[in-house]
């Protein structure tokens, strides 16, 4: 009965450890090539979210484990690129290229919050033990990582594309850059995971269905730990103390129209048996934000493959 529960998902494809049917893959959105920079001369103030310091603290946590966090993801999902079949081998280069690109642009973005007075060296140091404890582990195992964090930032950039609301209260170029990095996790958000499908085909269903959940509840508990962490720090640079920011952290998380609330949904996704990314149909989402960033979207040229060094040099283009 337990097997017929947990495993009772309709037969899969295994194209490049694809799972699911073929209509409904050839529904998912092409990962597309974008021009796109944010302004080196603009210097978001310090408060740029509409004034609030907490939903601020928030996005800019955030945006300090970008530029490492990007590069090793890349650095996770290339091993497994020429196993790939010509499909997911494509964009698995669209995912490196897109997330080059992410790295890059949250540098430059990054350099404006320390303009704005904030230190951010704490928060750098985390990402680096955070990064040195997995970089040590099997190579499924560093997979198993950047998926269920892919999982996390695909939910959030969905919630936050759809709190309009919020973002309107952002500044232009604030709501223009997580516009279009949110876009971009959405389109991408099958990539790594069907990655994954494709290093443990030879694993069982049970064994396959624990370790995924196992690993997102851990890696969801660290994530959120480190970004109240985050959040924390910077406020403390605003003269707010742990035992006001906690509440206040909390309250914009996962109160009314809070980010975190409105992902929960989407998480719990995650534990359902034969879960598959494009399961959660955002895909509307993306013309949605494509309109709030100036650089269109272009359809996407024949792909190339990345070359090896590639994303080292996107990311030093900053």
């Amino acid at each position: 009965m337990l097997r017929l529960l947990l495993f009772n998902a309709p037969r899969h494809l295994s194209i490049g450890g694809r799972i699911m049917a073929k209509e409904q893959e050839a529904a998912w959105p092409t990962i597309k090539r974008r021009t796109f920079r944010y302004d080196r001369d603009q210097t978001p103030t310090r408060h740029w979210l509409g004034g609030d310091p907490v939903a601020t603290s928030f996005f800019n946590s955030l945006s300090v484990v970008f530029p490492k966090g990007e590069a090793f993801f890349i650095d996770c999902i290339r091993p497994w690129q020429r196993r790939a079949g010509e499909k997911l081998g494509a964009e698995i280069s669209e995912f490196i290229r897109q997330e080059a690109f992410h790295g890059r642009e949250h540098v430059a973005l990054n350099r404006g919050i320390i303009a704005g007075g904030y230190d951010v060296s704490a928060l750098e140091a985390v990402v680096d033990d955070v990064i040195d404890a997995v970089r040590g582990k099997h190579a499924i195992a560093r997979l198993t990582y950047t998926m269920c964090f892919e999982h996390l930032t695909a939910i959030l950039s969905s919630a936050t594309l759809k709190n309009e609301p919020m973002m309107e209260r952002a500044e232009p170029e604030m709501r223009r850059i997580w516009s279009w990095h949110a876009v971009e996790e959405i389109e991408h958000k099958g990539v790594c995971f069907d990655t994954w499908m494709l290093a443990t085909e030879d694993w069982s269903p049970a064994r396959r269905y624990w370790t995924r959940c196992l690993a997102l509840a851990l890696i969801s508990v660290g994530f959120v730990k480190n970004r109240f962490r985050g959040q924390i720090h910077l406020l403390r640079q605003d003269g707010w103390s742990a035992r006001k920011s906690l509440p206040a952290i909390l309250r914009c998380a996962f109160g009314k129209n809070g980010l975190g609330r409105a992902a929960l949904g989407d998480w719990i996704k995650f534990f359902k048996p034969g879960f598959h990314p494009w399961q959660i149909d955002d895909r509307d989402l993306i013309p949605m934000g494509e309109s709030v960033f100036a650089d269109a979207a272009s359809p996407a040229p024949a792909v190339q493959p990345v070359k090896e060094d590639e994303p080292q040099q996107i990311a030093h283009a900053a």
